[in-house]
């Protein structure tokens, strides 16, 4: 993997509003790669200083390890879950929509 991969996942990532979700999937289809799991790899790699509580599974839920942070971060935004799932239709982060 390249370097502007690696670049154009993280200006994704970091460009999620507040209070705005988006899946790995959305994430990987806006950086104009195919691998969702790539978008998670990089996340965990080098995501510390990005918003990485606004990545979540397409079905709205979070990985085990990370639901009470993640799901508080996501709170703290006005994010809420019911049952530890995200409705996405809800709060999908749509950016043509919001221009």
């Amino acid at each position: 993997m390249d370097e502007r991969t690696w670049e154009r996942v993280r200006d994704v990532v970091a460009g999620i509003p507040a209070g705005r979700v988006l899946g790995y999937g959305d994430v990987a289809r806006q950086a104009g790669i195919r691998s969702a799991r790539l978008v998670g790899r990089i996340l965990a790699e080098d995501g510390a200083d990005l918003p990485w509580h606004r990545v979540l599974r397409s079905n709205g839920t979070v990985a085990e390890q990370l639901r009470h942070r993640q799901l508080a971060e996501l709170r703290t935004e006005g994010v809420l879950a019911d049952n530890g799932r995200v409705d996405m239709r809800r709060y999908r982060w749509e950016p043509e929509s919001e221009q």
